[in-house]
């Protein structure tokens, strides 16, 4: 038998299931109810949308009433909806909801309880409002519905109640031997006997099925077939999986012309997503939902959230509180902050607390999103920006240091975990309104983590990123010059046109500042355009210019190890006395036992050249033994201790490959990895 508060918005959240249950749920559904029959205290939390209210209406048998199968079979369910959604509500006002549902409208209007005697209940200033039943009357009924079969209490939306919320359920517990609990929320409640189920996001597929079966209910006619089915997939990964966003945006569908439409809008941002039907106001639309959460923050919390959202990436709590800081907000005060919002669902926790990283936090993107626009409306967007973009100016400075004083494994660790980050620091100094220091700032960071995009294969988003920030490069100066000759180094193998004609423009500016370290980074990248056309002769000598031109430990480009190791390879089919003299020097270079690239690099060059000179044993006991160096998963006291060096890996296996074989090695010399179709002459690169 079921009891409701005069609220029709369970049957609501009861009529989204499907008859099978709710999509995507099947295994929340029975860990529920599993722990409804072994706990009387349980209490489902989540993000705003998540669908909390319609879990806890499949679980106890709300969709099909009293006595679903698989659902426990209880004396009477309550459902209670808490007051609140829209900010703070008075001292009682739970108590007084679960009265009425419990002795009924009447006896809650009247103030009459078991006793008969009215009673009143203080309001959040300590005045005593109208009469309300005492708790007592209220145990009492309680006792007296419960039977042989417990009584369910289901309390939904406690957020804006939750410390009353926490109290009163630890009274009706220890005075009501026969009554459980569950309850909807945010966050816990904190009590001792507490059993916690957090929702997670939807799987993929199951996104995909939910938006699906909403879809037909809104465009009857839709199928999502070939590029379609790819936007579909394409929504649901923009929504992050929470069913809310997914049902709000598959109501759109008729409105917008293709799903893709629908996912360029998406990625420009989602709180404006809302759709009629659902009865909770909270359900209308995406901001909603979100902004309940955020009128139950408090000033401090709601800055953090606000000044976060430029964030598109994981940010650590000493990052934050350097973007946070400021105007009443102390960034002592930002972790506690952080702390809160993810308790709320507002931020992902990425790390364990207490582990032997500092946790890391990451908002979810309906979050962000709403927080940008309030963000925008306090005027503080421009402020948020330059400090984020001036962070991770910074950072890009240490990730170079660290790489060229030797610790390339931890250069390499603090790009990947920002790396969202720097993409964001492109996109905010693209902005037609951004300042010339922020354009400034954001080239100077690509041209920093030059070795991200050549020696970890990340190409083609280091070119697309200097794709964007050259044409804003006003000042023909020393640093547009550093940022054009890595734009050819990273179209050299694809495009050699482009590349030299880069290098064309950086030639005259490495000249004039007699920048010995850029004039022979220059030749480097001639030598790999030559080799790309398939002129070895040209590219030896290009590369035996580089590695005499530019200076030992010479920060912003490739050791002079390098270019040496290139010109053994590229001497090896017809000189191979002269290769192995290039490999060997390579090797003997100052500083390369700090280099891991450039000494994976000689070693490589070593086996090619031991090859070539019919030495093929040792050609592949020396690339066996660096292969399994990179491939080894603990770090061992070696410079080859590297997180990953892909091309060289890769070029290693080939020359084993090709040894094992017995036929000529297939060569590579040192060039970025790019989707770009390559020229017959090349194979893949290093």
């Amino acid at each position: 038998m079921w009891a409701y508060a005069e609220d029709t918005e369970w049957a609501s959240a009861a009529r989204r299931c499907g008859p099978d249950g709710l999509i995507g749920r099947a295994e929340e559904t029975g860990t529920l109810r599993e722990e409804l029959a072994r706990h009387r205290l349980v209490t489902v939390t989540g993000a705003a949308g998540i669908g909390k209210s319609a879990l806890a209406a499949v679980a106890v048998g709300g969709e099909g009433g009293d006595g679903a199968e698989g659902a426990p079979a209880w004396a009477r369910v309550i459902y209670v909806r808490c007051p609140g959604g829209g900010g703070p509500v008075a001292v009682g006002a739970l108590a007084a909801r679960v009265s009425e549902a419990v002795l009924g409208p009447r006896a809650a209007a009247t103030g009459a309880g078991a006793s008969g005697r009215p009673t009143a209940v203080p309001d959040a200033r300590g005045a005593r409002t109208k009469a309300r039943p005492a708790l007592t009357d209220l145990v009492a009924a309680l006792r007296g519905t419960a039977g042989r079969r417990s009584v369910l209490l289901l309390l939904d939306d406690a957020d804006a109640v939750r410390t009353e919320c926490a109290g009163l359920v630890q009274r009706l517990l220890m005075d009501v031997p026969g009554v459980r609990m569950l309850v909807t929320c945010r966050q816990a409640l904190g009590l001792g006997e507490e059993r916690v189920l957090r929702l997670a996001p939807l799987a993929p597929d199951a996104a995909v099925e939910l938006f699906l079966t909403r879809a037909r209910d809104a465009a009857p006619g839709f199928r999502a077939e070939g590029t379609e089915s790819a936007a579909v997939a394409r929504i649901c990964r923009v929504l992050e999986g929470v069913p809310l966003a997914v049902e709000l945006a598959a109501s759109q569908l008729a409105a917008e012309s293709s799903a893709r439409a629908l996912a360029d809008r998406l990625e420009q941002g989602q709180c404006w997503l809302a759709a009629p039907g659902p009865a909770l106001r909270r359900h209308r639309s995406l901001r909603s939902a979100v902004g309940a959460a955020y009128l139950l923050c408090e000033r401090p919390e709601r800055a953090v959230w606000s000044r976060s959202s430029v964030f598109r990436g994981a940010f650590t709590e000493p990052t934050a509180a350097y973007l946070c800081a400021g105007a009443g907000l102390a960034p002592h005060q930002v972790p506690t902050c952080l702390a809160r919002l993810a308790a709320a669902g507002v931020l992902e926790t990425l790390d364990e607390p207490g582990g032997l990283r500092p946790p890391r936090y990451r908002m979810t993107r309906a979050a962000r999103d709403f927080g940008a626009e309030r963000l925008h409306a306090a005027g503080e967007f421009e402020v948020a920006v330059e400090r984020h973009v001036l962070h991770h100016r910074r950072l890009a400075e240490v990730a170079e240091h660290l790489w060229h004083a030797g610790d390339q494994r931890q250069a390499a660790r603090l790009v990947r975990d920002n790396a969202a980050e720097l993409t964001a620091l492109v996109e905010y100094a693209s902005r037609p309104q951004a300042p010339a220091a922020q354009v400034t700032a954001a080239l100077a960071t690509v041209a920093d983590l030059w070795f991200w995009w050549t020696v970890h294969d990340h190409g083609e988003e280091g070119r697309a990123h200097l794709a964007r920030l050259l044409p804003r490069a006003t000042a023909d100066d020393h640093l547009t010059a550093r940022a054009r000759w890595l734009a050819a180094w990273l179209h050299a193998p694809g495009d050699p046109a482009t590349a030299r004609t880069l290098l064309g423009q950086v030639w005259p500016v490495a000249v004039l500042a007699g920048d010995d370290a850029l004039i022979g980074w220059v030749a480097h990248v001639q030598g790999v355009v030559a080799w790309e056309r398939g002129d070895a002769r040209t590219a030896a000598e290009c590369f035996r210019q580089a590695a005499d031109t530019v200076p030992a430990f010479a920060p912003g480009g490739p050791a002079p190890a390098v270019s040496l190791a290139a010109l053994a390879v590229a001497q090896a089919p017809t000189a191979p006395g002269a290769a192995g003299r290039s490999a060997r020097r390579a090797l003997s270079s100052p500083g390369v036992r700090d280099d891991a690239w450039a000494t994976a690099l000689a070693r490589y060059a070593r086996a090619y050249t031991d090859h070539h000179q019919g030495h093929t044993a040792r050609a592949w006991h020396r690339a066996h033994r660096t292969l399994a160096t990179l491939d080894a998963r603990v770090p061992l006291p070696s410079p080859l201790d590297s997180p990953d060096i892909p091309s060289v890996r890769a070029s290693l296996r080939r020359l084993l490959t090709d040894i094992e074989a017995v036929r000529t090695p297939r060569a590579t010399v040192p060039a970025p990895r790019t989707d770009t179709p390559m020229p017959s002459r090349t194979s893949s690169r290093m």
